[in-house]
């Protein structure tokens, strides 16, 4: 007897092939647009860089000195609007109560990633499990910016180490004021690894 598969099953595989699919092409496009990421751990600034130029720079919380933030380079791996939290002894659903804010950009490095917070005075501190924290709307807005296997280099050194000749942290700072239109909009963001 031949073995047909359901028609449920084959629209299931099909939707997992066209999904796999966008998520490649994506990538693709990603790797091509020349950005990546770079935080300073000392400075608590996430910088988005496209091509040459600083394109955002955010404020954010890193990992405390008992749960430092991993250094070195890495990718974006996952991206998960409205994460769920899973702690040792309980489950956060998505919500004003989750510890990742309403979205986790997750690294390549196990456990680790870039996401929001419940939390936002921690934003500017060294506060979190080792995750870079940011500020909701902060994490929100870089979440439409970059796709997965953008690269990421966690470093110790000053961002303006990362700039382009002649451009300061405050420079890209105003980058972002003129994007938002406001200094209350500059606040810090969060992660799973809180």
């Amino acid at each position: 007897m031949k073995h047909t598969e359901s028609a449920t099953g084959q629209l299931a595989r099909l939707l997992s092939v066209a999904l796999l699919a966008a998520a490649q092409a994506r990538a693709e496009e990603s790797a091509s647009t020349g950005r990546r990421i770079v935080v300073s751990l000392p400075d608590r600034k996430l910088l988005l860089l496209d091509g040459g130029r600083v394109a955002r720079v955010y404020d954010v919380a890193v990992g405390k000195p008992s749960t430092p933030s991993p250094v070195g380079r890495f990718e974006i791996v996952h991206r998960i609007p409205n994460p769920t939290w899973y702690g040792r002894d309980r489950t956060v659903p998505p919500g004003e109560a989750n510890p990742l804010g309403t979205r986790w950009l997750g690294l390549s490095v196990k456990g680790y990633g870039i996401h929001g917070t419940n939390k936002p005075q921690s934003i500017g501190k060294p506060a979190s499990m080792g995750c870079i924290r940011m500020r909701n709307s902060d994490v929100e807005e870089l979440f439409e910016l970059v796709g997965t296997g953008i690269p990421v280099e966690l470093s110790v050194e000053s961002s303006d180490g990362f700039l382009p000749k002649g451009e300061q942290t405050n420079a890209a700072v105003e980058v972002s004021d003129d994007h938002r239109g406001s200094a209350a909009a500059q606040r810090s963001l969060g992660h799973p690894r809180l």
